[in-house]
């Protein structure tokens, strides 16, 4: 991957930032992570974030399986495997300076529809669409939370955490899956992405501490200003 020492410890530190604030206030880490690497090591992405918050996913599923919305997340995945694939595609045929630009304004798009909160109920029909753009910005960019927390945004947290969880775990492996498939899941990723695992460990345990003390209305306008400055820069980088 050609990585500097410099630019891996950065790589750490913002991947160990994601995972304190999203075991804290259960949301952020890809919002944090992608872009920062699209502009550090682009060879790296999409393939080396896909499966990187694929063990804290996990954890949550078996932690609170029992909230799990079975009927959404079913038709969640109806959308999610023609957006794996659409996803893959956009991952071929562009080139890594533009998926850069890609991730960067995918960034800038989930933090707008973050902000705006547009209500809507979960119908087989908004399921379908939420899982259709989680899985192209999934598999494009390695962003696919922000549709799948609109659709769910007003229900309780517990069901909220499991449901996406589920949805992610899921979803993870549609999207690895395809890139695969297109050839753009190579072992270099794949070997980065471990190297990352132990800062990932490392903000977990730190968010056993946030998340008694932190609370997401009060950390989510840093969360989301943070992510549109590192969207913003991965989109002029990539362009540039």
């Amino acid at each position: 991957m050609n990585i500097s020492g410099v630019d891996l410890t950065l790589c750490l530190a913002v991947v160990a930032l994601g995972a304190f604030v999203q075991g804290s206030v259960g949301f952020g880490i890809n919002l944090i992570v992608a872009p920062v690497i699209a502009v550090l090591v682009p060879n790296a992405v999409p393939g080396a974030l896909v499966l990187l918050s694929l063990p804290l996913t996990i954890t949550m599923v078996v932690r609170e399986h029992e909230h799990i919305d079975g009927r959404g997340v079913g038709w969640t995945m109806v959308g999610r495997l023609p957006g794996a694939a659409i996803g893959a595609a956009i991952v071929v045929m562009v080139a890594p300076d533009t998926l850069t630009a890609v991730i960067g304004v995918a960034i800038l798009v989930a933090v707008g529809l973050s902000i705006l909160h547009p209500r809507m109920p979960v119908t087989p029909v908004t399921a379908s669409a939420a899982g259709l753009a989680a899985g192209i910005l999934g598999t494009a960019a390695a962003v696919d939370g922000p549709p799948l927390a609109l659709l769910y945004q007003n229900y309780r947290s517990e069901a909220i955490r499991a449901t996406l969880a589920t949805c992610f775990v899921l979803g993870t492996l549609m999207s690895a899956g395809a890139l695969i498939i297109a050839g753009e899941l190579r072992l270099e990723q794949l070997i980065f992405t471990i190297e990352l695992l132990t800062a990932l460990g490392v903000g977990l345990l730190a968010s056993i501490w946030g998340a008694r003390h932190l609370h997401g209305r009060s950390l989510r306008p840093a969360v989301l200003t943070f992510a549109a400055i590192a969207g913003a820069t991965a989109a002029i980088r990539g362009l540039a």
